[in-house]
C-alpha cells in the first residue's frame, strides 16, 4: 500500500513538472525532468552498449543519449495523447544512432567490401529465388567463406546503424518530429513501413527470424542470443548483419 502511494506521489509530482516547465520554460525545471527519466536513457544505454562496444564507451552513449532526452524535454506536446517515455525512447536511440554515424568509424575498404558482398546476396537472390548460403556467395566472390563471415560481423554495426538510421528517416523525418506534427499522412506512412517491414522480416530464414525476434522484440544481447541458439557470439552477429542487410536492401527497394 506504501508502495503504491509512493508511486502515485512520484507521479503526481513529475506531473506538475511538467505543467509548471510548459508555462515557464525554466532550465532549472527542465534539469529536474532530465533527472527523473535519466533512467530511461540509461536502461537504453545500456541496452546498445554490447552491440556498439568496439566503437564507443557508455559514457559516450549516455552524453548522446541526455542531449536527445533535453531536446525530447523541450519539444514535448503535453496537450497530445502520447506517452513522453515512448517518445523520448525515440530521440535518444537517435540522437546516439547519430553521433555513431558520425564518426564514421568504417575505413572506405571496409565499406567496398561490404558492398560487394551485400550486392553479391542480392543478386544471387534474385537469380535464384532464395536467399543465397554465405558459401555460395564467397564461391561467387572468389572469397573463402570464413572471410565472407569475418565481412559480415564487420559490418555489424554498419548495418546496424544504416537500418535504423533509415527507418527513423522514414518514420520521423530528419527531425524526429515532435508529437504536435503528426499528421494522418504521417501515421498512413508509419504503417506502411511496418507492413513493409513484417513482410520483409516474414521472407528471412529460420535462424534470422529468430535472432531478429530475439534482438528487438525479447531485447537480448548478441551474446545471450548466443547461448540460447548454441552458438558463438560472432556466429550472431554474422546472422544478424546478414538479416540488416537483407532487411535495408528491401526496405530501400520498397520506398525508392
Amino acid at each position: 500500500m506504501q508502495q503504491a502511494e509512493g508511486v502515485k506521489t512520484d507521479a503526481a509530482q513529475t506531473e506538475k513538472l511538467w505543467t509548471e516547465f510548459a508555462k515557464t520554460r525554466c532550465l532549472e525545471t527542465r534539469n529536474e525532468l532530465v533527472m527523473r527519466y535519466i533512467g530511461l536513457v540509461r536502461s537504453i544505454a545500456l541496452r546498445l552498449v554490447p552491440t556498439y562496444r568496439k566503437h564507443v564507451d557508455f559514457d559516450d552513449l549516455m552524453s548522446s543519449g541526455l542531449l536527445g532526452l533535453m531536446d525530447a524535454i523541450d519539444k514535448f506536446d503535453l496537450s497530445k495523447d502520447v506517452k513522453f517515455e515512448t517518445y523520448a525512447s525515440l530521440r535518444v536511440k537517435g540522437e546516439i544512432i547519430d553521433q555513431i554515424r558520425k564518426q564514421d568509424w568504417a575505413p572506405i575498404s571496409l565499406r567496398q567490401k561490404i558492398k560487394r558482398v551485400e550486392e553479391c546476396f542480392e543478386t544471387l537472390e534474385s537469380s535464384t529465388g532464395r536467399t543465397p548460403t554465405e558459401s555460395e556467395v564467397a564461391r561467387k566472390l572468389s572469397m573463402s567463406t570464413d572471410d565472407v563471415k569475418k565481412t559480415l560481423d564487420e559490418a555489424h554495426t554498419f548495418n546496424l546503424v544504416a537500418l535504423d538510421e533509415m527507418l527513423m528517416d522514414r518514420v520521423a523525418g530528419d527531425s524526429l518530429a515532435a508529437p504536435s506534427d503528426e499528421s494522418p499522412e504521417k501515421r498512413l506512412e508509419e504503417k506502411e513501413i511496418r507492413e513493409v517491414l513484417a513482410k520483409t522480416i516474414d521472407g528471412l530464414n529460420e535462424k534470422e527470424k529468430l535472432v531478429v525476434s530475439m534482438y528487438y522484440y525479447d531485447e537480448l544481447t548478441l551474446k545471450e542470443i548466443g547461448m540460447v541458439l548454441g552458438v558463438t557470439e560472432s556466429r550472431v552477429s554474422q546472422i544478424h548483419s546478414k538479416a540488416l542487410m537483407t532487411l535495408r536492401t528491401k526496405m530501400r527497394k520498397a520506398f525508392i
